[in-house]
């Protein structure tokens, strides 16, 4: 679960991030959800261990007012998710303490532009889930 925030652009073209800050500046153009209730750190051990495989699809679902946004992306032995504020999506195979998925199919500027006016709303609950299967 997060929230949004008036500051959320979503126009990164190669990332989306979900933080556990309450704030963001109109830099953060990757952010689409703060005040998150988990970070890459917080996500459990045995989900973690199914992250680090290349063989591992993972599925982002975000569900804000009547809209679900799907993405999908791939694991990798090399994930380190060890970030306590953040976790980062990334259409790239980059990954840092705060990468959670690579080689996804979408990034905050293919966000439904539909769905902004709730993201940027920082009444909005944010309901977040995350699958990862092996392939």
């Amino acid at each position: 679960m997060a929230r949004g925030h008036p500051s959320i652009t979503a126009k990164h073209k190669t990332t989306f991030e979900i933080t556990k800050d309450p704030y963001l500046t109109l830099r953060g153009d990757c952010i689409i959800a703060v005040s998150a209730s988990k970070a890459a750190y917080d996500l459990s051990w045995e989900f973690k261990q199914f992250l680090k495989s290349e063989a591992t699809l993972i599925t982002f679902k975000l569900e804000v007012g009547p809209f679900t946004w799907m993405v999908k992306g791939y694991g990798s032995e090399k994930m380190i998710l060890t970030d306590v504020k953040s976790m980062v999506f990334r259409r790239s195979q980059y990954i840092c303490p705060r990468t959670v998925m690579i080689k996804a199919d979408s990034s905050a500027s293919s966000l439904p532009r539909e769905i902004l006016p709730f993201l940027k709303n920082p009444d909005t609950v944010v309901h977040i889930a995350l699958e990862a299967f092996r392939e």
